[in-house]
């Protein structure tokens, strides 16, 4: 393989999707990565710590030479071939270690006594973790945006999947941001939400659209919180609200919530342990707006979805989780909604269906 220079060219990779081999102990890239890397450590946790305590006891020579010492050839030879798996599906890939020092030139000395060569990203994770906070801020001080609002159930986020230029935040958080929110697999920790959306905001910016669009969001999808920048951003922006009438927005959400959801935890678990689970995510959905639909109304609410679930009556389920759906709505959701709207009159640009918002977002 040809030799490929040690790079420094943010950009370039997170536009890419260059395929990114972090050589970090697993504790770290647990905390946060960036898309497209995988996790192909150096050293591990332990021996991370060792040998960091080495450092600040003793300096890097020392630390260097209990490295070689801890580095038996088994290890060796099981690191090596984890890189060449890598460096042999990514030819185009580069590796990367937390300051793009020491353990990135072990790992590319390694893999050059074994026929490979491969650059690293000089910098570091924390040069591009950096990178890509300074880039969000900036992008959202210079970009436009547009807020797509309306009540719950009006198809905010499959509008914004039809749109090149929207922002799905809720996607990158997987979370749909209500009780009812939480989705298969669990939310990403704050620092890789914050990565994968300046990466998306990176690529927008590169398509040169007149305005990026934006579900409205409160402070936090889940518990991940949205950037400071983009809040003040979305805060000022206009807003175009969808219209759709209630017995319409529980078709919809009786199909997001129970239709397709039992369907997508019976594909990721299989059948029985899929529909346990299923149950599991309606019951907890329930409690999590108990104060909401008050104790009598919870307790009937509860005890009629359990029913139901227990004996996989779906029809009975969609029509318990019905409605629970039109009381909060009727009751929590929609009022709330409705006066967080009329804070934002002024900035309202356009109201309409679903097809006049997608017509009037791409016009």
């Amino acid at each position: 393989m040809s030799h490929q220079p040690d790079t420094d060219h943010y950009l370039a990779l997170f536009l890419n999707d260059t395929p990114l081999m972090d050589v970090r102990a697993p504790v770290e890239f647990d905390k946060g990565a960036f898309p497209c890397s995988e996790n192909l450590p150096l050293l591990d946790d332990l021996q991370r710590e060792v040998i960091g305590t080495r450092y600040k006891d003793a300096g890097q020579d020392a630390a260097i030479a209990l490295g070689n010492e801890l580095a038996t050839a088994e290890i060796r030879d099981a690191r090596l071939a984890s890189w060449r798996t890598f460096v042999d599906a990514h030819p185009d890939g580069v590796l990367y270690c937390f300051r793009g020092g020491l353990r990135s030139k072990v790992t590319q000395q390694w893999l050059a006594e074994a026929g490979f060569t491969m650059p690293f990203v000089e910098g570091g994770y924390k040069a591009m973790r950096r990178f890509l906070i300074d880039s969000i801020d900036q992008i959202a001080a210079t970009t436009k945006f547009q807020v797509v609002g309306g009540f719950t159930g009006t198809g905010k986020t499959p509008l914004l999947a039809e749109l090149e230029n929207s922002i799905d935040l809720e996607g990158i958080a997987n979370h749909k941001g209500s009780s009812f929110g939480k989705q298969i697999g669990g939310q990403p920790t704050q620092i890789n939400f914050e990565n994968s959306l300046g990466v998306r905001m990176l690529k927008l910016r590169e398509v040169a659209h007149p305005y990026m669009v934006v579900e409205d969001e409160s402070r936090a999808v889940g518990r991940c919180g949205l950037p400071l920048s983009l809040l003040e951003a979305m805060a000022i922006a206009p807003v175009v609200v969808i219209e759709a009438g209630l017995e319409e927005r529980i078709e919809r959400l009786q199909r997001e919530y129970v239709d397709e959801m039992l369907v997508a935890y019976q594909c990721h678990w299989g059948d029985d342990e899929g529909y346990l689970k299923f149950c599991a995510y309606l019951l907890d959905a329930i409690e999590g707006i108990r104060r909401r639909l008050g104790g009598e109304r919870y307790q009937k609410l509860r005890g009629s979805l359990e029913t139901a679930l227990q004996s996989r009556q779906l029809e009975s389920v969609a029509g318990v989780y019905r409605d629970a759906i039109a009381q909060v709505l009727d009751q929590y959701y929609d009022p709330m909604y409705r006066y967080q709207l009329d804070q934002k009159k002024e900035r309202i640009c356009f109201r309409g269906r679903y097809a006049e918002v997608v017509d009037y977002l791409r016009g």
